[in-house]
């Protein structure tokens, strides 16, 4: 079975897991105190272009999203999220539960919050005269790229941006899978991009070849106070943090990160030009290492003997959209492979 449906299947990057064993025995101040954390936070803020910005080291990306916005919202206030969001349809109502309420938009083109809608949001609430019966919008929450691989400009991020200062808002970017939206083709946005425009966001480990980890970047000093507290508190401070810094201290000396990134967007582009060609559709339109193609009902059966992928639902009485998600770790060959079978259909 030839597996594309998510892209953390794999363990790590060789490069990652030889540095990891060759540190093996290091004896090294705990919880992110080492030397590799510290090196890790100097290339990651060179990156950023930044050096103001705190870096923080955590094991996943739901518990980063839970731990930033907890921190950052009063109890009685909310984050507004696409209805596609992460933190709204695969975190277990983790937001919920520390005590906040996603604000979920239905309609975001191609699964994008736009400025328009956080504006309309905000100015909805504040209109109202009911407003202190009900949940008080005080952050944006964004994934780039999006559930669906789609990505922003960076003109759609500044202008997201100028509308969250605008309003008191803070501008949180879920970096999951950002490795794949900073290489993708034709983007225009760079992670000093983000770093500029964002009060917060972090780097994705866990799906761009780490066998763990994300790495937090807080740009607004309003959320920097206290933060190793609040992150001891949500049980998200590694004993052992040198594990995340050494991963990340591999991704950024030498550039493995944006090659990783660029080989699933690579291998994903070959299973999109077979669909093009094959006059397949698609649910959105993702240059990244996600694509989402519609495919006839009676395919999937024979397709399924073969790859794992995920569907996403029907579209019509005869036809279902599918999610093929690449890796960094996909070989080409099993992208040219699926491209050859689909063809065949």
């Amino acid at each position: 079975m030839i597996r594309f449906n998510c892209d953390y299947s794999e363990g790590a990057h060789p490069k990652i897991l030889e540095r990891l064993v060759q540190t093996n025995m290091e004896q090294t101040p705990g919880y992110g105190e080492d030397e590799h954390c510290r090196r890790a936070a100097q290339l990651i803020q060179k990156e950023c272009g930044r050096q103001d910005v705190d870096v923080h080291f955590m094991v996943g990306g739901t518990q980063t999203n839970l731990t930033v916005i907890s921190a950052a919202l009063r109890p009685h206030q909310g984050v507004i999220s696409a209805d596609t969001g992460h933190v709204n349809v695969h975190e277990s109502g983790a937001i919920e539960a520390t005590g906040h309420k996603v604000l979920a938009q239905t309609g975001c083109p191609q699964g994008k919050l736009t400025a328009q809608m956080v504006r309309q949001v905000v100015e909805s609430h504040y209109d109202d005269e009911t407003q202190v019966h009900m949940v008080q919008p005080k952050m944006v929450y964004l994934s780039h790229p999006t559930e669906l691989g789609t990505l922003y400009t960076k003109r759609e991020l500044e202008a997201l941006g100028q509308v969250c200062r605008e309003k008191g808002l803070y501008l949180f970017l879920d970096g999951a899978r950002l490795g794949y939206g900073l290489t993708a083709p034709g983007t225009d946005v760079t992670m000093a991009d983000i770093a500029r425009i964002c009060d917060a966001f972090y780097i994705g480990g866990t799906k761009v070849g780490a066998l763990f980890g994300e790495a937090l970047v807080l740009a607004n000093p309003a959320l920097k106070e206290d933060f190793l507290y609040l992150i001891k508190q949500k049980g998200a401070m590694l004993a052992k943090g040198r594990l995340l810094g050494i991963q990340f201290e591999a991704m950024f000396e030498d550039g493995l990160y944006y090659e990783m990134g660029k080989a699933a967007n690579q291998a994903a582009a070959v299973i999109r030009q077979a669909c093009l060609q094959k006059g397949f559709s698609f649910l959105c339109d993702s240059p990244t290492n996600q694509q989402f193609p519609i495919l006839p009902d009676e395919a999937l059966p024979k397709l399924a003997e073969k790859y794992a992928f995920a569907n996403f639902g029907k579209t019509d009485e005869t036809h279902t959209a599918v999610r093929f998600c690449a890796s960094w770790a996909t070989p080409i060959e099993h992208a040219q492979a699926l491209a050859q079978d689909l063809l065949a259909l």
